[in-house]
């Protein structure tokens, strides 16, 4: 099983405040994180590549890692360390993603029940992202939030699981104990007065909280 490269995955969303989206990573790169899902797919091509370039300098210069979400060109073009797949995404999509960043690429994709946790295994993902384990605006389409129960159901499995929906840094010690690898967090960071002290928080929470048995 792959290590991840943290226990913080911090999702992009420059619609969550007024400040520049660069500013926000570059706090929380301040407060610890290390690990930025570029997402904002709601750019026309050209603006999204802009954005993610400043995105991409504030990561390279924190020595982070950085995923782009849904898009292998821009990952190579921007020259990030893994791109983000989405649901459903299967061995020749994750291989041929692979093939384009090389074989040390980190390769994620969403999931929101544990038999697609299953599928992304098979299919050669590197982690998924489960979601939604609690009620979020972010993911109104993807049915009920799966809980902590439903967490540890999926991470039965030979891939690193990242908690994704509804997270602050109360409901971390939770996922880490039904076995979360790691928790992606978008609007808890993005709409932070502090970026730097939300990442921090997440941080210290991981730190504190027990692993899932062996």
């Amino acid at each position: 099983m792959r290590a991840l490269p943290s226990p913080l995955l911090a999702v992009t969303d420059r619609h969550g405040h007024p400040r520049p989206l660069a500013e926000t990573v570059q706090a929380i790169l301040d407060g610890g994180g290390r690990w930025i899902w570029f997402r904002d797919r709601d750019l026309e091509t050209d603006a999204r590549r802009h954005l993610g370039e400043a995105v991409a300098e504030r990561v390279r210069a924190a020595k982070g890692v950085l995923t782009v979400g849904g898009d292998v060109a821009l990952a190579r073009a921007l020259g990030a360390d893994g791109v983000h797949l989405g649901g459903g995404s299967g061995p020749e999509a994750i291989a041929a993603a692979r093939a384009a960043l090389g074989e040390r690429a980190l390769i994620g994709v969403s999931a929101h029940a544990a038999h697609e946790v299953a599928q992304a295994a098979s299919a050669g993902a590197d982690y998924a992202t489960l979601s939604p384990i609690y009620a979020t605006a972010s993911k109104p389409g993807y049915g009920p939030a799966l809980g902590l129960a439903g967490l540890a159901a999926a991470c039965d499995r030979e891939l690193p699981i990242v908690a994704l929906g509804g997270l602050d840094a109360d409901r971390i010690g939770g996922c880490r104990a039904a076995g979360a690898a790691a928790v992606a967090i978008m609007g808890g960071l993005m709409r932070a007065r502090e970026p730097a002290e939300a990442a921090q928080a997440v941080l210290k929470a991981w730190s504190l909280a027990h692993r899932a048995p062996a």
